[in-house]
């Protein structure tokens, strides 16, 4: 009995002798024509770089346009309409988010922002009998899944996933990490990230939310906001960065589907805190084409989103409005 009580006793302290410190793994890469960075806690000190970077390019011969010879791609081109797993899910996803923000969020505004200059076709000179010819074309209802095929009314409708694909494939990298028992990471993916747990000695993950500026580089740009994350994605949407002027008038890249037209509100970025990336990417597209007021009161009836928001006031002074889920998670500047 004595043996045994000293054994009881015994192996706890060797248990706990031979518990292994989790050692910081960090690599970072190149994907769907922007950067990736990954850091991780692992007992084993692990580096799995390579199979991201195959997980990653796997992703895009799916679901990035920018691959020729993609499953989007081919599916816009009418070359073939079957489609695989990966992008039944993230198109699911992106009609879920188009449904709820009442068409706000469309993955079939590419015709539109190809025509504005935001694609791979020059910038036309367009009128309003154009844009609405081209609104023919534009839809989330005007496509469907069929099995594993993609059904579209018009065969000029084409679907762009940039304003959900970087989010989910965050999400894609998360999930494999978890499955080889990672319970400790930062995935950012061109800006969008996911924090799983806590670093050692239970501290956060911080994160910046960035000041919008029209012509700062990446030395010159300059932080709104640290948010310490956990167990949660944030995905930001700008207007601040990407546009360009045109006779004294200023074209922003985000494309109002309803309208046909480049928004022109007071909104300059959103922030969304979310637990799925791609989700957050999706809702912080939707919410800069709402501009500000629409999407405080789509926020005000789904308080499972968080979302930080930055604009201009008539002043032209930077203004920032956050849900109650920022409050406590912003650290001092």
């Amino acid at each position: 009995m004595k043996k045994v009580l000293l054994f009881l006793l015994f192996f706890p302290l060797m248990f706990i002798s031979c518990k292994r410190e989790a050692r910081k793994v960090q690599f970072a890469g190149e994907a769907q024509g922007t950067y990736y960075a990954v850091t991780y806690y692992d007992t084993l000190a692990r580096n799995f770089q390579r199979e991201i970077d195959s997980l990653l390019k796997d992703f895009d011969r799916s679901a990035s346009i920018w691959v020729k010879s993609s499953i989007i791609s081919r599916l816009n081109k009418n070359e073939s309409r079957e489609t695989d797993s990966v992008f039944r899910t993230v198109f699911r996803m992106a009609q879920m988010v188009s449904e709820e923000t009442n068409g706000a969020f469309d993955i079939s505004v590419g015709p539109l922002a190809g025509a504005w200059g935001w694609g791979f076709e020059d910038r036309m000179k367009l009128d309003s009998a154009k844009v609405d010819s081209l609104k023919e074309f534009v839809g989330y209802r005007k496509m469907r899944l069929k099995k594993n095929m993609l059904i579209k009314e018009n065969p000029n409708s084409r679907i762009d996933f940039n304003a959900i694909a970087q989010g989910y494939s965050v999400d894609l990298v998360g999930k494999f990490l978890e499955g080889k028992g990672i319970g400790s990471y930062l995935v950012d993916i061109g800006g969008e990230v996911l924090a799983k747990g806590k670093k050692p000695q239970n501290e956060a993950w911080k994160v910046g939310i960035e000041k919008p500026q029209e012509h700062a580089d990446s030395l010159g740009r300059s932080i709104e906001a640290i948010i310490r994350l956990s167990d949660m994605a944030l995905a930001t949407s700008g207007n601040y960065r990407k546009f360009y002027v045109e006779n004294g008038q200023k074209f922003s890249h985000t494309i109002n589907p309803l309208t046909g037209y480049p928004v022109r509100h007071s909104l300059l970025s959103a922030s969304v805190m979310y637990p799925s990336c791609a989700l957050a990417d999706a809702y912080a597209t939707s919410f800069m084409v709402m501009g500000l007021k629409e999407s405080k009161a789509f926020l005000k009836y789904h308080p499972e989103i968080q979302a930080f928001l930055i604009f201009s006031d008539e002043q032209g002074n930077l203004k920032t409005w956050f849900t109650k889920g920022f409050e406590d998670i912003q650290e001092e500047m």
